[in-house]
């Protein structure tokens, strides 16, 4: 019965975020021209759109490094060609999938067997992850303080300063006093004591190896800020390649915060949410929703497009 519930729920979850998808879409479709859109697409410069795919593998290169940074202050040494194509999987599964959860387990499954532990290769991942975020919210903060004339609506620079210190309130004890975390998750021994005693041990062991290889951690911040320093850069190439007037000041702030507002679970793959958050800003600068909607949707494809690369990655993995 209660597995029933389960899949009803989880059901009407992506009805839901299918509904909001498609409705956000089709409401921001009626207010542009689509023949124009599509006119605007096909005249698209090519040699624009290379460099911005030449970012994003750019970007790949960088999470793959700032992954290898954690796992080698672990002392689990992979190849880097190896992340790299685990990576390029990943984001397959990221793009393909109706949430990002895909792409971490083919991460975790990758590593588990050279770290000894599928604990310590989720541990690995969570914390990557964690950097990865204060990372976005830095970028999304400053550029909006910068930019005061575009800190207009629910998202302003307040609330984005507020979430990277919480983000570093919450992440700075459990990397600095790893036995706390131990004894907070110490009340999970109800479900199965000698299970979850491995567990947390484990998870004790590796916060305290990054709390003595402070350089690692901060390496991977420092690798977080340049990947969406990137991202930036990724979109201004696309808005270059179809001559939209706007700079990478400008989507400094629009692109972290559309990053943000996907993270809500309420769309597929944070369709309609991101153009209409392109939209908010775009409008805002002077700018038509057709440019909006121009640069989300091209940037959105050329993702899907490069990490169809990852599919094919996986296909040759799954034939060996």
């Amino acid at each position: 019965m209660a597995r029933e519930t389960s899949r009803w729920r989880s059901a009407a979850l992506q009805i839901l975020k299918v509904g909001v998808s498609v409705g956000l879409l089709a409401w921001l479709f009626r207010q542009v021209d689509a023949g124009r859109l599509w006119a605007a697409v096909k005249s698209a410069s090519w040699l624009w759109l290379a460099v911005a795919a030449l970012l994003y593998f750019a970007m790949l290169l960088v999470s793959s490094w700032r992954w290898n940074t954690l796992l080698r202050a672990q002392g689990i040494v992979v190849r880097l060609r190896t992340l790299i194509g685990s990576f390029l999987v990943a984001t397959f599964f990221n793009n393909f999938l109706p949430s990002n959860i895909g792409g971490d387990v083919v991460r975790i499954t990758d590593t588990a067997k050279a770290a000894g532990s599928k604990t310590l290769a989720t541990t690995v991942v969570l914390i990557d992850r964690g950097l990865g975020l204060l990372g976005l919210a830095l970028m999304a903060a400053t550029g909006a303080s910068l930019m005061q004339r575009m800190a207009v609506g629910p998202v302003g620079p307040a609330m984005l300063w507020a979430g990277f210190g919480l983000g570093a309130i919450v992440a700075t004890p459990a990397l600095l006093m790893p036995e706390k975390v131990g004894r907070l998750l110490q009340p999970l021994r109800v479900f199965h004591q000698e299970w979850v005693d491995a567990r947390i041990e484990k998870l004790t062991d590796t916060l305290t190896r990054f709390k003595e290889t402070p350089a690692a951690l901060a390496g991977c911040f420092a690798g977080a800020v340049v990947v969406q320093g990137i991202l930036v850069g990724f979109y201004v190439a696309i808005a270059r390649s179809m001559n939209i007037p706007i700079g990478f000041a400008e989507l400094a702030v629009i692109v972290p915060v559309s990053f943000i507002v996907q993270m809500v679970p309420v769309s597929v793959n944070g369709f309609g949410v991101r153009e209409a958050t392109f939209g908010f800003y775009f409008t805002r600068l002077g700018l038509p929703l057709e440019s909006a909607l121009l640069v989300s949707f091209v940037g959105a494809a050329l993702i899907m497009l490069f990490s169809l690369t990852g599919g094919v990655a996986y296909l040759r993995r799954s034939m060996l």
